[in-house]
């Protein structure tokens, strides 16, 4: 993976709104020096979100959501810390340099993104000669027929292909060669156009940039009798990798918690146009382990919706069982023979309703399919013994045991563990490391006066410590101290911590520190007893008075 220069890093960052990329996810108010509104990563009722707009950073007070500028941007938009680096670049305009880790790396670079700037002004083309050709009048017509609206075909950036070599001609003049226009899977070795005469779907990445083209069949005279095709693997296309519409759908499925998987692309088109708008497709049945990573990224759920000869496929069921192995929660969402998820778009959320766990589902099939009661029963037996102990564990045993008329012995050596973990409650230990803590990430004065005079020895939270650390320049951050800064920073300012706070803090934590050593003394060492009595004794005169010692 290419590595961003720090310093581009930094530049990115000055150069964005913390205020307008979180606006983008829920709406901000201000409140004296933060900004407050609804959580985006909850369902949040009151406004119990905080972004510092200076320090760029976040942190909810009821959700464990916190961090800085990137974090935000990696959360939201399912990218990694390199994707949301190159994500807030692309918004603010703001050109990266990266750190040349191997010969010929910028040359690699460069390559790739001239091919995605070849793709993206193919996609172009074929928006226009759809939208704007006399030969796109049938096309339209056709489009309108299946129910899909003119501005949701824009939206997912739908074209046509006139064939021969327009394309190429037009790429050529813009200093495109042609093996480029073949590396990108534009052309074929002759110079004609891939997808001649076909309706073309982009294919892009979770950050809407296009790899490859599919491409439906429209006349019965054809040369390629397939119904679709696709981009040719090359440099940038992988099919295995892409999951169809997550560009459009990965802000719903963040928020919702829940993504809808489909086999087609009309499908996700049309859910979309119903409001369904978490809906993505898997080019093809078969799930594969990168395009589950994607969707990981965003949700702990899923719902799998597949026709009714696809569902039993033994690559579809390979998928499933991935999904279900790596998601806290896999749903199947039956369709009768013959029906695809567009024509039931309009009634969609009900069966999303009446969904069937996964686990339920593969019972239902293998007793289906069962040559015999015996074999059915054995079947079963395996995959449920198999399962993970618990509630869908217990649904299926039970599920299977009604199916069957048999009793299903389930090996419950545990307890099924049910319900959220409870918070962790801060004893007054920890909230007094925290508030100074807190006092010293919002006024850097503090942080040289104070932290430089504590050490390990005042910190119980190994986390406090790092923090403590990182703010006297004795070690780098790493994310969980950017995430505690960012939420100490907030409750800094929700609870009034200042310096005077900090004085009194500062105090406290001494005081702490000089009783535990005397009570390990145990009079054992008179002259250091006395010592540290006196200590004490000006510690809290100190705190009588409010000045430091």
């Amino acid at each position: 993976m290419a590595l961003i220069k720090r310093s581009s890093v930094e530049e990115v960052v000055a150069a964005a709104d913390m205020v307008e990329v979180v606006s983008g996810r829920t709406q901000l108010r201000r409140s004296g020096a933060q900004w407050t509104g609804r959580c985006p990563f909850h369902d949040d009722q009151n406004p119990s979100f905080s972004v510092n707009a200076v320090e760029k950073l976040y942190n909810c007070f009821t959700c464990p959501a916190s961090g800085d500028l990137i974090k935000f941007v990696q959360e939201t938009e399912g990218l990694d810390f390199v994707g949301a680096v190159e994500w807030l670049a692309d918004r603010y305009s703001v050109q990266l340099e990266y750190e040349e880790t191997a010969p010929g790396f910028e040359a690699k670079r460069s390559r790739r993104e001239r091919l995605l700037a070849l793709l993206e002004s193919a996609a172009k083309f074929y928006e226009r000669y759809l939208w704007e050709s006399e030969a796109g009048a049938p096309v339209r017509a056709y489009l309108d027929e299946r129910g899909l609206s003119e501005e949701t075909c824009k939206r997912f950036r739908l074209g046509l292909s006139p064939g021969g070599e327009r394309l190429a001609s037009k790429a050529r003049a813009k200093g495109y060669t042609q093996e480029e226009l073949v590396a990108a899977g534009l052309v074929n070795r002759r110079g004609n156009d891939y997808y001649a005469g076909r309706l073309v779907f982009p294919l892009a990445d979770a950050r809407g940039r296009v790899l490859g083209f599919g491409a439906r069949r429209l006349a019965e005279d054809d040369p390629i009798p397939a119904k679709y095709v696709n981009s040719p693997e090359g440099e940038l296309f992988r099919k295995s990798s892409i999951v169809y519409g997550l560009d459009r759908a990965r802000a719903t499925i963040a928020k919702e918690a829940r993504a809808v998987v489909v086999e087609g692309y009309t499908d996700v088109m049309a859910l979309h146009q119903h409001g369904l708008e978490a809906a993505v497709a898997s080019m093809g049945t078969a799930l594969t382990e990168l395009q589950l990573r994607e969707l990981r990224r965003l949700t702990p759920r899923l719902y799998l919706c597949f026709d009714a000869d696809a569902a039993g496929a033994e690559a579809t069921l390979r998928g499933m069982e991935l999904a279900y192995r790596q998601f806290e929660e896999v749903w199947v969402v039956p369709l009768p023979p013959g029906t695809d998820p567009a024509d039931a778009a309009d009634d969609f959320e009900s069966r999303l309703e009446n969904a069937t766990e996964y686990l339920v589902h593969r019972v239902k099939l293998e007793i289906d399919r069962a040559p015999s009661a015996q074999a059915a029963f054995d079947a079963v037996q395996g995959l449920i013994l198999k399962a993970p102990q618990g509630p869908d564990q217990e649904r299926a045993a039970k599920y299977a045991a009604n199916r069957l008329n048999v009793p299903l012995r389930v090996d419950a050596t545990s307890a099924p563990v049910f319900g959220e973990a409870s918070r962790k409650v801060i004893d007054a230990g920890e909230r007094l490391e925290r508030d100074l803590l807190a006092v010293c990430v919002v006024n850097a004065e503090l942080a040289e006066r104070y932290l430089h005079e504590l050490d390990d020895r005042h910190f119980d939270n190994p986390l406090h410590r790092r923090l403590r650390a990182y703010l006297v320049g004795e070690q780098e951050a790493d994310e969980e101290i950017l995430s505690l800064r960012a939420e100490l920073d907030a409750i800094a300012a929700a609870e009034g911590l200042n310096e005077e706070t900090g004085t009194q803090l500062f105090l406290r934590l001494e005081e702490r520190l000089v009783r535990r050593q005397l009570s390990e003394l145990e009079g054992g060492d008179l002259e250091r007893t006395v010592e540290l009595q006196g200590v004490l004794a000006k510690i809290r005169e100190a705190l009588r008075e409010g000045v430091p010692t």
